[in-house]
């Protein structure tokens, strides 16, 4: 693309597109968080096997980074997104027209996989703008993501309060055919100049993992942060359903409203990391990880003490996260695709983790064993953070 027509794309509507397909793409492995109960009730199952689907779409969304996503070093770009929203439609109608757990599980499974065309899209965003313009269309992209990921509990729960909770997924599958026929027609093709193999570029992220010891220790903080905080995620609509709040999914999805606050610290941890302050935010983040699981302990018998709890979890996950890819990303400049790829891999595997722990948890104990198990995993990520320091102390992120 010529100079002019880069900058036509950062104007155009076309990245506003994108962030779009990034957030329902994101977002859709977040619906199920609401609807556990209304899932368990219309099925017959318990509630355990219900959040079970959670777990199924982070351990799908997992593998789907790992297998995937490297395919955007090797085709092109444009086919390979739509093509991923194509199938991630498929499993989401898979899912709205289920007839049992079983047939549910598996469009939650091709779903969760597919859905990481969000993750091409914003590589391919870089590629598409001007280079000293990248940064602003990666943020847009990502913003989408993001406030995708934080909106799609609520959207849920609404939809879910209109037409059944089938109807969040039905309207999904619509909305993904929609944008990816759109993405169709406006986007650009793209490729990649180098064109590695498959088998290469797998092979390759062991090796960055294996060389880049703060790689290691940043993507296992960011899997223990997002275990201890998915171990809300499976059980809030379990916790909120019962006799202590008794909500219904509408509630339940208003409730979720309030991590949008995440998405505004977002911003802010990315400013403070600018400043030199990365391992104080990390560590500002790890002490509100393990303070939010008290207040949110408080919340099984206060609506009030369970919305400040999860404003200070949404507050805690994404300093850290946010953190935790500043520096990621300046390992190594020209493998951060990769990089990316290692550290997101990390991070839903411990989603997926903490999703399943925190289900097994509410069987056994309840409320209270979901707030003493998770703050363990918290309690671990600030170990894994002062680890980390150490490291910095030997090897500064710019060496």
């Amino acid at each position: 693309m010529t100079t002019d027509r880069r900058d036509a794309f950062l104007s155009s509507p076309v990245l506003l597109l994108m962030s779009v397909a990034s957030g329902l793409c994101a977002g859709g492995n977040y619906f199920n968080q609401p609807l556990l109960h209304s899932i368990s009730v219309d099925f017959g199952v318990s509630e355990a096997r219900a959040a079970a689907t959670v777990t199924i779409a982070q351990v799908s969304y997992a593998f789907g980074l790992v297998l995937l996503v490297p395919l955007g070093d090797m085709l092109e770009r444009k086919r390979l997104v739509v093509a991923l929203m194509l199938l991630a439609s498929a499993g989401q109608f898979v899912s709205g027209f289920s007839h049992g757990i079983g047939m549910l599980a598996v469009g939650t499974a091709m779903a969760g996989l597919f859905s990481v065309a969000a993750q091409v899209l914003v590589p391919m965003a870089a590629a598409l703008s001007d280079p000293q313009r990248s940064g602003r269309a990666v943020g847009l992209v990502m913003s989408g993501l993001l406030t995708g990921i934080l909106a799609a509990r609520s959207v849920a729960g609404l939809l879910s309060g209109l037409g059944g909770w089938t109807t969040v997924y039905r309207f999904a599958g619509a909305a993904m055919l929609l944008v990816a026929a759109a993405l169709w027609w406006v986007l650009p093709d793209s490729r990649n100049p180098t064109r590695a193999r498959y088998r290469e570029i797998l092979l390759s992220m062991g090796t960055l993992i294996r060389r880049f010891p703060r790689l290691r220790s940043r993507a296992l903080l960011g899997a223990l942060a997002f275990a201890s905080v998915s171990g809300l995620f499976s059980t809030m609509a379990l916790m909120l359903s019962g006799p202590a709040h008794g909500l219904g999914d509408t509630a339940i999805g208003l409730v979720g409203l309030v991590g949008v606050a995440g998405a505004l610290t977002a911003n802010m941890a990315g400013r403070w990391a600018d400043k030199g302050l990365l391992q104080t935010t990390t560590g500002v983040g790890a002490a509100m990880l393990v303070l939010s699981w008290g207040v949110l302990y408080a919340g099984g018998t206060s609506l009030g003490w369970f919305l400040l709890g999860m404003l200070t979890i949404d507050i805690a996950l994404q300093s850290i996260h946010i953190s935790n890819q500043n520096v990621v990303y300046q390992l190594l400049p020209q493998a951060r695709g990769r990089l990316n790829a290692v550290y997101m891999t990390s991070y839903f595997i411990g989603a997926a983790a903490g999703s399943a722990l925190g289900s097994l948890a509410w069987q056994s104990g309840g409320w209270g064993a979901t707030c003493a198990w998770s703050a363990c995993l918290a309690l671990a990520a600030g170990l894994v953070w002062l680890w980390d320091v150490r490291l910095e102390r030997r090897q500064p992120v710019a060496a």
